[in-house]
Formats: structure tokens, C-alpha cells, sequence
């Protein structure tokens, strides 16, 4: 006998088949609850195989059945209400009512005796094994007998824990169906595309001994208007069917040891060697050519961007993403406002010969903004001078989203991240290796750890394109954080100096390919490879000049003369000096086509020159060496120093991830 809603319901032992409970309500038999429980074997003869299975009910709670033949949980399985306490007749026993995906865990349990399910033998999966055999309040068990030593008392908590376990096994898959439902759902957002469908020859770089190697992530913002929502926050309605520009361009490297990042942006009209590519979705190619960088994204995709940055950085680039208009503002809404701050009052509007402006209007002094705000701020250029204006103001809204999203412990704070996964995933389009929520989940979980003093936003220093002065092209110092790249050397100097093999101090400790390569390897080991040589040296013909003067001294004399002497001595009889000097802080190999890269490339590592300081070039009319003030003797090019931490070149224009108070300067054009 036992009691259910207040009334003494007789116990029926030995009956065959589904049984019917004082309410009226379907119970299962005792064998068959028994097989349900915890551990507690297999199904009785009661649980025909067409039959419902009755898995778990507590006192006046609702009955929670499994359907039959599926397999797993039925309509109530993981959206259980909730399960009224069961009692035991004496009312000494009481396990908490189980609320669906939010409901009761495994230590909220208790057996008779106060053991947990979770982590006390004693409890449910412990109890079941040892009572084998023992059925519930003197029911028949599994073998048909009573465990000996055991009495009908001590026998409710069995029953009490298997309910209990069943519960909790019940909410455990229902999660876990929810969560591969979900993932699958966020999968089916993702849109991805072909890594690279260019010709860089750049190499993933050597793991460390630790057995890995720096990320690095290029992040690119597209004007596409092919959607309406991304005409309405971008205007232009006429350019609507044009191929999308990629008008933010950044590279994210985090090191081999995921202790720093740094972020370098390359502005939009930057002038730059663009190799053949392939649209993957089309088979349309696209020529080598020398022209703004922000057209890549229209001569096949993504791909192709990356293969320009490594042929332009020579650092391997891993994954690529890009983000549109209308993603932009999902995101911003998503985090929540960023904090960004003016040093005057803003208005980046059309003005008389100025057309154009993102609408920003804001005070002087710090604001929250999100939404479209968000996408007007990223998108100011007059307001704050020009592109390089705008790297800046886009480096300072990413530095403040990071402390922000630091701040709100976003990792473990599921509704926040379910919401940012939503947009994320909308907004976002990748390479096809990281083409997952789970690898992208991943990718996040190396950047959250690292501290926001070790976080740098660069911008790769440019001086204006002679051919035309609305452009620009590298300066000569951005090969210094090319380098920093390459050989994982953080971008700031917050880490912890050590001393390296040569005595200085002031670098982070060895990482990435510079572990495992040794001091004998060259800086430039994860530039460019070199391409196919087409001719044999014999045949070559290389012209070389003098450029080693510059403003701090004057130029060797003789240097053209020696190094063509080195040239032939390995081969290029054909090798002749020119007259001309042309001063030239580093030393460079140019060629005038894309059929003489691989013969320039032949003729730099004969004299130990970087790849990387190989460059087409519409100034020369055949391979020609330029001798510049970097290699003043020798017939060898002397090998490149390891850059140090924090060793940035000035015009890189640095903001580090700590700095609360950056606030932009306003053109007064632009100011209200």
C-alpha cells in the first residue's frame, strides 16, 4: 500500500501487462520501471516493444513518456514542466521538483540517507547495481526475487532515485538534442568560400616545439548593396550591381602562444601587387595587375585578398572573414554599445565639392553607440581627415568593443552568447575550413584570454602613390612589422623580457616557426616560395644600381660593381651596373612582369636577399637590383635583425587595447 494524493491506493504485485493507478493513469510495471531506472537492467515482459514506456512520474506530476519505437524521449522528454516532490509513506524522503532544461541537477538528488546521485555510490546508479533483483515497494525486481538482507521499507528510495536518475537522464538528452538542433541551425547561416584563389607562394610557417604556430585572420568589411537592407544603410542605389570593394581590410595575428595579438589595417586605396586569381563559383580569371587594393574582393572573392596580403606581407594567412553593412549593425546590436569618444562635435555630411558622408553625429565627449550609429562610425572618413583617420577611429571602437565584451563575461553568459552566435553567424562569411559554429566557437575561445595590454591596432605605413596622389603605397618601414609577423614578435612590450641568444633584451620569448627553425635559419623562412626560375642564370639579365646613399650618409661608391662581380661569380654572366643611383633605404629586386617574377625571385636568393623585397615594378624595364643603404658592404645581403617587441616603426600609429581614453580628433570642416 502506499499513499498518492491522499488516498491509499493497493499495491498489485505479478500482474502482466500495463496497469492502471488510482487516478486513472497508465503505470508501468514494475519490471519495466525497473529498466527504466538507472542501471537498473534490462526492460521487464510488460515492455512489449509497440508500447509506450513509462519513464518517470513523482507524486501528482505529469507522466513523462517515451513514444514508441523512436528511440528517445517523447513530446514531454527535455520540455518536462515540472515534477511534483515525491515523498516516500513517511514523508522522510523528498526529491526536488524537476523543471525541464532548467530544472533540478544530479546533486540536487538526495537518496534516504542524504547521498547525492552525482557524486555518492550510494545513490541512484550506485543503489541500482546492488539491488538487483529488488523490486519497488515489494514489487518482483528483474530476476524475480527479493535482494536478500533487504526490507520493503528500505526499498522506496530505489524507486525514489530511479525516477530521479530517469529525470535527469531525460533532461540531459533533451539539452543535448536542443543544442545539435540549434548548432545545426546556426551552421545553416554560415555562408563560406575557397581560402585562397591566388598564387602568393607564401608557406605556413614551422610549429614550435610545443607543437604551434601563430593565427592569423584576415577581417574584411565589403560595401556590397546586392541587399536592400545594405542599399538602405549605404546609399548608392545606382551601384547596387557592381562587384562589392573591400573597404576594410585588417589582419589579425595572435601568437603562437595565444599570449598577444596584434592587428595591422591596410587603407583601402593602397597601391599593391594584385596576383592571378580564380573565382571559384565562376572559373572567371582574373590577370595579375598593380592597382588599389580594395578592388581584390571583386576579382574572386575573399581568396583572393588573402592571396594579395601574402604577397604583399609574406605571412601565411589561415582563415579570411568579411562582414557587410547590415552585418555590422546585427553585430553592433548584438554586443550591446561600444564606448567611443570625440574631441568636438561631429557631423560627417556632404559638404560644397565633398560629396559622400556616413551621417555620424554626434557631441563632443564619449558615447554608447550600436546599430546603424555603429556602421556611420566605422564608415567615417572626411570627419576624421582621411582612410588613415578612419583605420584609427575603427581600431578604437574594436579595442573598446573587446574590454567590453571582457567586461560582461560574455563566455559564460549563455543568453549573450546565443544571441551574439545568432548574429555572428547571419553576418559573417568565411573560409570554408572554419566554415562551422563548433570552429568558430574554438577560434573565439583562443582570442578571450588575451589581456587586453596585449592587444596592439596598427596600420601599415604608407606615403603618397606618385602616380597618383589620391592613392598610397607602402613605406618603406612597414617591412619592419612584416617582420615582427613573420617571426611572431609581439607588437607590444607589456610581456615578459627575456634574454635572447645574442644578449639583447626586450623580446617576448621565442614562438612559432622561430622556435623551431633555429638561429641559422633566415627571418624571411615564411616569406614567399620561390617560383618556377624559367631561365637558367646564363641567361638572365640583371641590371644593378646604387641606392645606398640617404639623408645620414653618402652613397658607397663601387657598390653596383661589386655586387654584379658576386652575381657572376654565381652564374648571371648577363649581369651588368648602372650609372643611375637611386637611394633606397632597403635593398630591393624589382621586375617589370609577372613572366620575370620567378627570375627575380632566382636572383634574390642568390645574393640572400628577402623574398619579400622582391616587387613588380613599372620603373624598370628588366630584373634589376637596387643596392640599398641597408647593405653597405659585403657581396652577401647581411642577414635581417630579429625585431624586438614593441620595436613598431612610428608611422604605424599604434593604439594599445588598454587605452580607455583615446578619443578621435574631428577635421573643423566637419564640426558643428
Amino acid at each position: 500500500m502506499y499513499e498518492k494524493h491522499g488516498k491509499r491506493v493497493k499495491h498489485e504485485e505479478k500482474v502482466p501487462g500495463p496497469r492502471e493507478a488510482a487516478d486513472g493513469t497508465e503505470r508501468a510495471s514494475a519490471a519495466g520501471a525497473a529498466g527504466a531506472g538507472a542501471g537498473g537492467g534490462p526492460e521487464g515482459p510488460d515492455d512489449q516493444e509497440n508500447e509506450p514506456k513509462v519513464l518517470a512520474t513523482a507524486g501528482g506530476g505529469r507522466w513523462v513518456r517515451e513514444a514508441p519505437g523512436d528511440g528517445g524521449p517523447g513530446p514531454e522528454a527535455g520540455g518536462v514542466k515540472e515534477a511534483d516532490s515525491a515523498k516516500s509513506a513517511d514523508g522522510t524522503q523528498e526529491v526536488g521538483g524537476a523543471k525541464g532544461l532548467g530544472g533540478a541537477g544530479a546533486d540536487q538528488v538526495e537518496d534516504a540517507g542524504g547521498a547525492k546521485d552525482a557524486g555518492d555510490p550510494r545513490a541512484a546508479g550506485g543503489r541500482a547495481a546492488a539491488a538487483q533483483g529488488a523490486g519497488a515497494d515489494g514489487a518482483d525486481g528483474v530476476g524475480g526475487g527479493e535482494a536478500p538482507g533487504r526490507t520493503t521499507r528500505s526499498r522506496r528510495p530505489l524507486r525514489v532515485l530511479r525516477w530521479a536518475s530517469a529525470v535527469l537522464a531525460l533532461l540531459i538528452l533533451g539539452t543535448a538534442g536542443a543544442a545539435y538542433v540549434y548548432i545545426r541551425h546556426l551552421n545553416g547561416n554560415l555562408r563560406s568560400g575557397e581560402r585562397s584563389n591566388g598564387a602568393s607562394g607564401v608557406n605556413k610557417p614551422v610549429a614550435n616545439s610545443a607543437g604551434q604556430t601563430p593565427l592569423n585572420i584576415l577581417l574584411l568589411g565589403s560595401d556590397s548593396r546586392a541587399k536592400a537592407e545594405n542599399v538602405k544603410l549605404g546609399g548608392s542605389r545606382d551601384t547596387a550591381d557592381n562587384p562589392p570593394l573591400a573597404d576594410v581590410q585588417m589582419l589579425l595575428h595572435v601568437s603562437a602562444d595565444r599570449k598577444n595579438a596584434s592587428v595591422v589595417s591596410i587603407p583601402r586605396d593602397t597601391r599593391v601587387d594584385i596576383p592571378e586569381c580564380e573565382d571559384a563559383r565562376t572559373g572567371e580569371v582574373f590577370p595579375e595587375t598593380n592597382t588599389i587594393i580594395n578592388e581584390t574582393l571583386a576579382r574572386g572573392g575573399p581568396g583572393c585578398t588573402l592571396s594579395t596580403w601574402e604577397k604583399l606581407t609574406g605571412v601565411y594567412i589561415d582563415h579570411w572573414m568579411t562582414i557587410d553593412f547590415s552585418g555590422v549593425v546585427k553585430m553592433a546590436d548584438a554586443i550591446g554599445g561600444v564606448e567611443v569618444c570625440v574631441k568636438d562635435n561631429i557631423w560627417d555630411r556632404p559638404l560644397p565639392g565633398v560629396p559622400g558622408g556616413s551621417g555620424l553625429k554626434l557631441t563632443k565627449g564619449s558615447h554608447q553607440i550600436q546599430g546603424e550609429q555603429a556602421l556611420q562610425w566605422l564608415r567615417t572618413r572626411h570627419a576624421f581627415y582621411s582612410d588613415l583617420g578612419r583605420a584609427k577611429a575603427q581600431h578604437m571602437y574594436l579595442n573598446s568593443m573587446l574590454r567590453e565584451l571582457k567586461s560582461q563575461s560574455v563566455f559564460t553568459d549563455t543568453p549573450r552568447l546565443t544571441g551574439l552566435a545568432e548574429a555572428a553567424t547571419e553576418s559573417l562569411e568565411v573560409s570554408e575550413e572554419i566554415g562551422t559554429v563548433n570552429k568558430l566557437f574554438d577560434l573565439a575561445m583562443q582570442l578571450k584570454d588575451v589581456p587586453t595590454n596585449r592587444i596592439t591596432m596598427t596600420t601599415m605605413p604608407t606615403v603618397a602613390d606618385p602616380q597618383d596622389p589620391n592613392h598610397l603605397v607602402e613605406a618603406e618601414d612597414a617591412g619592419t612589422m612584416w617582420a615582427m609577423l613573420r617571426d611572431d614578435v609581439a607588437f607590444d612590450s607589456n610581456g615578459e623580457p627575456t634574454e635572447d641568444s645574442k644578449g639583447s633584451k626586450g623580446s617576448d620569448k621565442a614562438s612559432g616557426s622561430e622556435k623551431a627553425a633555429g638561429a641559422d635559419r633566415p627571418a624571411e623562412r615564411a616569406g614567399p616560395a620561390v617560383k618556377d626560375l624559367a631561365s637558367d642564370p646564363a641567361d638572365t639579365g640583371v641590371l644593378v644600381r646604387n641606392g645606398t646613399g640617404d639623408a645620414q650618409a653618402a652613397p658607397v661608391g663601387g657598390r653596383a660593381s661589386v655586387v654584379v662581380q658576386a652575381l657572376v661569380a654565381k652564374g648571371y654572366a648577363l649581369a651588368q651596373a648602372d650609372a643611375t643611383t637611386t637611394p633606397r633605404e632597403k635593398t630591393e629586386v624589382g621586375y617589370p612582369s609577372a613572366d620575370m617574377e620567378g627570375a627575380a625571385q632566382a636572383v634574390a636568393t642568390a645574393l640572400g636577399i628577402p623574398l619579400n623585397q622582391v616587387k613588380r615594378s613599372t620603373d624598370v624595364s628588366g630584373v634589376t637590383v637596387v643596392v640599398g643603404a641597408d647593405w653597405r658592404d659585403g657581396t652577401s645581403y647581411p642577414k635581417p635583425k630579429k625585431p624586438k617587441a614593441g620595436g613598431l616603426p612610428e608611422a604605424a600609429d599604434a593604439i594599445n587595447g588598454s587605452e580607455e581614453d583615446a578619443c578621435m580628433d574631428v577635421y573643423e570642416s566637419y564640426r558643428w
